[in-house]
């Protein structure tokens, strides 16, 4: 091992047993999410954690602790979708991001902006669009309105009127919205299934030539790029809500109750040590 990572911030991998394939993990059975699972007990609420000098990357400068910790899991996430499955992270491609104010969501329309592409958002919330479009978003309509893709779709450029890929993480009706959107050969990239465990797959998404692929986490490479590109871009994850502390009972339930609610815009963040006098929770 190495003396060099010696009292250095770092976050950590989420996930083991993904090195560098584009397509999933190396082998189903010896992919584990860090904490709480039988595979790999590590990580869930602990203030001390051991791991191999091969699952940290130095956490960018520029990010304060609890920002740090926000960024492994939803970024890695993020980035996959939008980089490495969506293949339209470019200036001038038109990105749908689906259900804006969430971790995952958020950190798409960072990087896409990043990137230069034209970003367009939905919400069932007014709030949370202006804050998007505030973030960089080209503009957003309400899910909750009948025939919103058609008012979508009067925002995106004259010279590019379609979408190139939309990343969701809701499923439900995205489908059908995606054939009156997406371009010919367009991509869906579901990361989760809010609404329900299912979705219709029709003959219109083929006969468009329509892709979905699916896409969870990420590997190892990917995450070392991630947080590169954060670090080059100096992207900032947003903060909605922080507890200090486990024994903050309150603050704790008011996490959980936004949640539960939906009203959360960004990542919601237990503060399990926070810092004191400079020494960092994050340091080896």
């Amino acid at each position: 091992s190495s003396t060099s990572w010696l009292h250095k911030r770092v976050i950590l991998v989420p996930g083991r047993g993904w090195a560098d394939s584009p397509t999933g993990p190396d082998s189903s059975s010896g992919y584990a999410i860090l904490g709480g699972t039988t595979s790999n007990p590590l990580g869930t609420l602990q203030e001390v954690v051991c791991v191999d000098q091969s699952e940290v990357e130095l956490a960018p400068e520029h990010l304060s602790d609890v920002e740090a910790a926000a960024l492994p899991l939803t970024g890695l996430t993020g980035y996959r979708a939008l980089v490495t499955k969506s293949a339209n992270a470019e200036g001038g491609r038109n990105i749908l991001v689906t259900g804006i104010g969430g971790g995952v969501a958020l950190n798409v329309l960072q990087f896409a902006v990043a990137l230069g592409a034209n970003v367009f958002v939905t919400s069932g919330s007014r709030e949370k669009i202006e804050r998007a479009v505030g973030e960089g978003a080209r503009g957003g309509v309400s899910y909750k309105g009948q025939g919103w893709e058609k008012e979508l779709k009067g925002m995106l450029p004259k010279d590019r009127p379609y979408v190139d890929a939309i990343i969701d993480g809701a499923g439900g009706d995205v489908v059908g919205k995606a054939i009156r959107l997406l371009k010919p050969g367009g991509v869906i990239v579901q990361y989760g299934m809010t609404v329900g465990p299912k979705m219709d797959w029709t003959m219109g998404a083929n006969l468009k030539n329509l892709e979905l692929k699916g896409t969870t986490m990420g590997s190892r490479k990917e995450f070392k790029d991630m947080v590169a590109f954060v670090k080059e871009k100096k992207i900032r994850p947003i903060i909605s809500k922080v507890a200090k502390g486990l024994d903050n009972i309150k603050d704790i339930d008011e996490l959980f109750e936004q949640m539960r609610n939906g009203s959360q815009f960004g990542k919601l963040v237990v503060e399990i040590a926070p810092s004191q006098g400079g020494n960092s929770s994050s340091k080896l």
